[in-house]
């Protein structure tokens, strides 16, 4: 069979059905069952970079596969799925239309150039990635849920709000300003140097 199908690529594969899933929930008219399924897309897209690397003997077609796999996956979830969402809530005019079509097409070109900055990258550098170059286009996984409880708590009209700040995330997708990756390893606390008791007595003997 043609593709990977390991662990590493697993949670790629749900988060992309989450985001299908999301799409269906749309045809329904359950928006809040769409932006639950976006939310958990964004999960899966948060954790699959680091489940990925703890394979250390990946070949380089798996890499490969694993960025292209990847950035199709996120352009269904975070491209498609919120450009629905925001077009689904509102009134359904050409207008609207063209401001969700641009908005999946800024998430498409991010996304193709990541993919050709990525590969780029790996050439002469093995690690990970700690700085991005725009604004990441998984980021929607947080921006319109967050939106929608907002609006929700304050009555303010999610449909006009969604609408702006969908410009804004297209535009920010493809402006080159850096933001540093967030981090999701747990830093450890020092270990104290002697014990308790030692120290104690230490102060004992400074004391004499």
């Amino acid at each position: 069979m043609l593709g990977i199908y390991n662990y590493t690529v697993i949670l790629t594969y749900l988060g992309m059905l989450s985001g299908f899933a999301g799409i269906l929930f749309l045809l329904n008219g359950n928006v809040r069952g769409a932006l639950i399924c976006l939310m958990v897309s964004g999960v899966c897209d948060m954790f699959d970079g680091k489940v990925a690397s703890t394979k250390k003997d990946r070949t380089r077609s798996e890499k490969r596969f694993g960025i292209q796999i990847d950035s199709l996956s996120d352009l269904i979830c975070f491209g498609v799925l919120p450009a629905l969402i925001v077009y689904s809530v509102g009134r359904r005019t050409w207008l609207r239309a063209a401001a969700c079509g641009a908005y999946a097409l800024c998430a498409l070109i991010r996304l193709a150039w990541f993919n050709v900055d990525e590969e780029a990258r790996q050439d002469f550098d093995t690690g990970r990635r700690k700085v991005y170059l725009g604004l990441p286009v998984t980021s929607a996984a947080l921006i319109f849920p967050l939106l929608s409880l907002v609006c929700h708590l304050c009555r303010w009209p999610f449909s006009v709000l969604s609408l702006f700040v969908l410009l804004l995330a297209a535009a920010a997708f493809l402006t080159p300003f850096s933001i540093r990756k967030p981090s999701l390893s747990v830093r450890r606390k020092p270990k104290l140097r002697g014990s308790r008791r030692s120290r104690r007595r230490r102060k004992k003997d400074a004391n004499a």
